[in-house]
């Protein structure tokens, strides 16, 4: 089970990942998981730019490979890349060597489109798993590993789009991550949910800005 805020006892406990960054400004940090995915990334950056808002995207190897004029979209818009694996690995079921090369495999995607990636290595852990292992190996590969401060559930069907909004609303502060899905799977939630988050952050003074 996953927190939707993420208690301050766990990010002392794995103080390795980026749970949130440290601000006194009204700024946070929107990401997507698991793009990129036709039509559905688009219409988060456009999205996005009706507030000026930059996001990160953690984005599949083989979404990248099969999308590359959408993954070059999302830098073309200003926002930034992240690896998220090739196939969306769980670490707690995959053997680290196993793991190590899927990511690697990613990472050569993005290099071929995004050379300057090697300069601002981002990784997500799809599903929230991760060991202590995979952690210092990517963290000798210069690899700042992503975490979260909120996760919206965007991907849960059984959650109505109110429930979804609410978990982001009710637990934002001065640099929060905040995780999304920019997924088939988390569309129907997402439709309705990210114009209504942008709103309330240009409500309060928030700007989003990208890692």
């Amino acid at each position: 089970m996953l927190f939707v805020k993420t208690p301050y006892i766990v990010k002392q406990c794995f103080t390795k990942l980026t749970w949130d960054i440290p601000t006194r400004e009204k700024e946070v940090y929107l990401t997507f998981d698991d793009g990129p995915t036709p039509e559905i990334t688009e219409w988060v950056m456009d999205q996005l730019a009706l507030y000026n808002a930059k996001a990160t995207f953690f984005c599949i190897g083989k979404n990248i490979e099969e999308n590359p004029d959408i993954f070059k979209k999302i830098l073309q818009n200003g926002h930034s890349i992240g690896n998220h694996t090739y196939n969306h690995l769980n670490a707690w079921k995959t053997n680290s060597k196993t793991y190590l090369s899927n990511t690697k495999k990613t990472e050569e995607s993005i290099l071929k489109l995004y050379p300057d990636f090697a300069k601002h290595k981002l990784f997500r852990p799809p599903y929230g798993k991760f060991t202590p292992s995979l952690i210092n190996q990517l963290k000798r590969s210069n690899y700042n590993i992503i975490a979260w401060d909120i996760i919206s559930e965007d991907y849960d069907k059984n959650l109505p789009p109110e429930k979804v909004f609410n978990n982001v609303k009710n637990n934002i502060s001065p640099g929060s991550i905040i995780v999304f899905h920019d997924s088939v799977k988390a569309f129907n939630n997402l439709e309705p949910v990210l114009p209504a988050v942008l709103y309330f952050l240009k409500e309060q003074g928030y700007t989003s800005r990208a890692l």
